[in-house]
């Protein structure tokens, strides 16, 4: 039945939080596992830099699947509501991420384990790739277009909220075991608490309201991909590759310089979780302020801003990243955050300002989720190789320098889509 009554704004920005903070809290417990134990566990006959880059490339399976996600689910939420879209992606995500946590290592069922480890990594994106769309839709749909920003960002706030409270787990569990019972058992313990917190999130978003817009779309698309494809094929270009920065320095940051500063640097990895996971803190504490930036000066001034910033600030980061010395890595992390979160806080308004009701769940979705694959599903991979020698890796910062320089110029050819107040009507949307 759906739920009647008007839509309360702060109930459906802190379900949609909810769900995104659960869903992702699922995708990046597999990402610090990858950069901690996955590798020696499931990839013994490896040597130790090999087995780190085949754990990442189970990793990046993720972000491949995370597309095929935004089409499947994308269908769903253009074809017959937002709603349902949520529940099916925070199910799915949830139920292989548990699985995760009970899949026997190598030593017991040879490479049965990391093939298993690819279909449940697989299973996860596909669930994630529909989340996104669904959340971010259901909130800025509902929201009054000159505060679109500001509430479409509460979504966004769900993905740093994820990553400290899985590295938090990591975290505590690292601090209080031994090497031996952490790579024994205790990396297994949060991906079973996901069970938990997936029944937390069905039960927040099965009674919330249909988005009005998709209600009063008279004509839904019978293939939304196709139309999708056919009539905005450059758009989902352009913002896949304008998007792909934030992946490459969100997962250099999170993924890749874990793995590199306790196998390389030999900073102890509760040191690492704790520099990360505060610069993380930041960024999600001020998503909403940067949003509402978006709201008062434009969605795009902000995203070229924030690709410039990280374009100038790779090099410095990798050079104070490399002296192993916490203050200086938290700094180095901190102000990528910054630069990440002027483009990310505003995404969740602007993504689905550039696509008309009928055909936004997949086209908005569609080209997020293809920034991943760009920027998130390579960036451990290339980057770790990148870092093989000895000295600094500043070849790491030219990489990320690189992406940061292609997204810029792939937000200067979108339009801006910020709604503004005209003097005799409406609010009215430029580009």
């Amino acid at each position: 039945m759906r739920p009647t009554g008007p839509p309360s704004l702060p109930r459906l920005a802190a379900a949609s939080l909810a769900g995104t903070a659960i869903e992702f809290y699922d995708f990046f417990i597999y990402g610090t596992a990858a950069a901690l134990v996955l590798g020696p566990l499931f990839f013994p006959t490896f040597s130790p830099l090999a087995g780190t880059l085949a754990a990442f490339a189970t990793f990046g399976v993720g972000f491949v699947a995370r597309p095929l996600g935004s089409v499947l689910f994308g269908h769903i939420g253009d074809r017959h509501g937002r709603r349902p879209v949520l529940v099916g992606s925070l199910l799915l995500t949830g139920v292989a991420t548990v699985a995760v946590g009970c899949v026997p290592a190598y030593g017991s069922i040879g490479i049965g384990a990391p093939l298993l480890l690819l279909v449940l990594r697989f299973l996860q994106g596909l669930g994630l790739g529909g989340e996104w769309g669904g959340a971010v839709l259901l909130t800025a749909e509902h929201a009054p277009a000159e505060r679109r920003g500001l509430w479409a960002s509460f979504p966004q706030i769900g993905p740093p909220v994820g990553f400290l409270l899985a590295n938090g787990i990591m975290l505590a569990l690292s601090a209080t075991l031994t090497d031996a019972q952490f790579a024994a058992w205790g990396w297994r313990v949060p991906f079973w608490a996901a069970g938990l917190l997936v029944a937390v999130g069905l039960a927040l978003r099965t009674s919330l309201a249909e988005s009005p817009e998709f209600l009063r779309v008279r004509e839904h698309a019978r293939v939304p991909l196709v139309e999708v494809a056919r009539g905005h094929w450059r758009l989902v270009l352009l913002t896949a590759g304008a998007l792909a920065f934030g992946y490459a320095v969100f997962y250099a940051v999170t993924t890749w310089s874990l793995s590199y500063g306790v196998e390389r640097l030999g900073v102890s990895r509760t040191v690492m979780l704790a520099c990360i996971m505060a610069a993380v803190v930041v960024k999600g504490v001020l998503t909403p302020v940067v949003a509402v930036l978006g709201d008062r000066y434009g969605r795009r001034p902000l995203c070229l801003l924030g690709c410039a910033a990280s374009a100038l600030w790779m090099f410095p980061m990798i050079a104070l990243f490399s002296t192993g010395q916490p203050l200086l890595m938290f700094l180095a992390f901190l102000v990528a955050m910054l630069a990440f979160i002027m483009v990310f806080a505003v995404v969740a308004a602007y993504l689905p300002e550039l696509y008309e009701p009928r055909l936004r769940c997949t086209g908005a979705a569609v080209g997020y989720n293809l920034g991943g694959v760009l920027g998130g599903a390579l960036t451990p991979i290339v980057a770790t190789a990148l870092a093989a020698g000895d000295g600094t890796p500043w070849g790491v910062a030219a990489y990320l320098t690189g992406i940061a320089l292609l997204s810029l110029g792939c937000f200067a050819l979108l339009p801006e889509t910020r709604p503004v107040k005209v003097a005799d009507g409406p609010v009215a949307t430029v580009g």
